[in-house]
């Protein structure tokens, strides 16, 4: 029985004049249970039209695994619904649908998108399949081949859409496309040098290879889904002093034993907290910028910044998916980029309430802390599949 957390990311890019893209990614974990669902669709051609039978498919394919109809039924149940070209006499859409439990028994159903791909411990696996085929009055044979396997901590399972393996499709190095062996391959090089990449990352470092093989001119809808099997990264922010004063010690103590790493967003939580611990806390003028007040160093801290400033700008970066790529970046950018690396987010939110912030001429998301965290953690739950906890105190 597998005892790691799931973690699951993806990219996107959309084909080159096309304003919606012909590729769907939904993925969905189950309230109270580590499970999780995962689907990718290929709409055919590109587009609206692309776009909206691939969120289709996508959605009855999450609807009825989640409603514990087993992957091939569920598959089955898709081909058989789905619209047919009336020339080509193939469905207007191609899935991958992966099912994970709560024991890490992982059951994949695939429907003419490139396979996936399984890599445990540096080397690629091949786990038992089996093909089903059938056929409706309206189409050639369908053929589904569904897998199970056993995860274990460590594994990777990647899966993508034709869009990676067509990329460079027709150029004098690629004139037949990138293919399977050439993601595979740069798969596991990728991981030999960047062994701690997240799901997140890992896709969209074989999305952007893809992109590179276009010449940056994207013939064709690119998605790339990615699982991660490991131990959870934990993160806890803490903001806002506690309401009562007593709980001070509290807070400190939860910071300073926290495993994992530990952001303090506002000032007055951050004085409150060196002053439990006895530590100091410096001002590092370096990092200010035109738009965000400075960080702050403190012996055991990750991260020191400013509060309500700093994170309606973590919000507005989340929202946009404007996600760092490199570099120190602002103190909103470094809080982003550390909730994008990690699995689990604690807020610790204190509700003393701040007069500094009461001030009706502030807009409204900076009047309450407590509202910006919740739609902070509403963003982290739906667009990055983050857990997120919330304590008041």
């Amino acid at each position: 029985m597998i005892k790691t957390f799931f973690d699951v990311g993806y990219f996107q890019i959309t084909k080159k004049g096309e304003s919606a893209p012909g590729d769907a990614f939904l993925t969905q974990k189950a309230q109270g249970r580590q499970r999780v669902i995962s689907v990718l669709s290929d709409g055919l051609g590109s587009g609206i039209r692309a776009n909206v039978l691939s969120t289709l498919t996508a959605t009855m394919a999450l609807r009825s695994i989640e409603n514990n109809l087993p992957p091939l039924k569920t598959a089955e149940l898709i081909s058989r619904t789905l619209p047919v070209c009336s020339i080509r006499k193939i469905s207007y859409s191609t899935f991958t649908i992966v099912d994970v439990d709560e024991h890490g028994l992982v059951q994949i159903a695939e429907y003419d998108n490139p396979h996936f791909v399984l890599i445990r411990d540096g080397q690629i696996e091949e786990p038992e399949s089996e093909s089903f085929s059938f056929k409706t009055v309206n189409t050639k044979r369908n053929i589904i081949r569904c897998s199970s396997f056993q995860a274990v901590s460590g594994d990777r399972l990647v899966f993508f859409s034709d869009g990676v393996t067509q990329s460079g499709l027709g150029m004098k190095e690629t004139p037949l496309g990138w293919g399977d062996a050439g993601a595979r391959q740069f798969l596991l090089t990728t991981l030999v040098s960047h062994p701690e990449y997240s799901s997140s990352q890992l896709s969209k470092a074989l999305v952007r290879e893809s992109l590179k093989h276009d010449v940056y001119s994207p013939k064709d809808d690119i998605t790339c889904g990615s699982l991660y099997f490991r131990n959870p990264r934990q993160l806890m922010i803490a903001t806002g002093p506690p309401y009562d004063r007593e709980r001070d010690k509290h807070l400190a103590g939860m910071i300073s034993g926290f495993d994992g790493t530990t952001i303090i967003s506002g000032g007055t939580t951050a004085n409150i907290i060196a002053r439990e611990l006895g530590r100091n806390l410096t001002l590092d003028l370096g990092s200010q910028t035109d738009t965000i007040p400075p960080c702050s160093t403190m012996e055991g801290v990750d991260l020191v910044t400013e509060g309500i400033i700093t994170m309606s700008r973590v919000h507005e970066y989340l929202e946009k998916r404007l996600e760092p790529v490199g570099g120190k970046g602002d103190p909103a950018e470094r809080i982003v980029k550390e909730m994008i690396n990690s699995d689990v987010i604690h807020f610790m939110v204190g509700t003393r309430i701040n007069e500094a912030h009461q001030d009706p001429n502030m807009p409204v998301a900076l009047e309450i802390r407590r509202n910006l965290i919740i739609s902070i953690a509403n963003t982290l739950e739906k667009l990055y599949f983050k857990e997120v906890l919330i304590n008041y105190i």
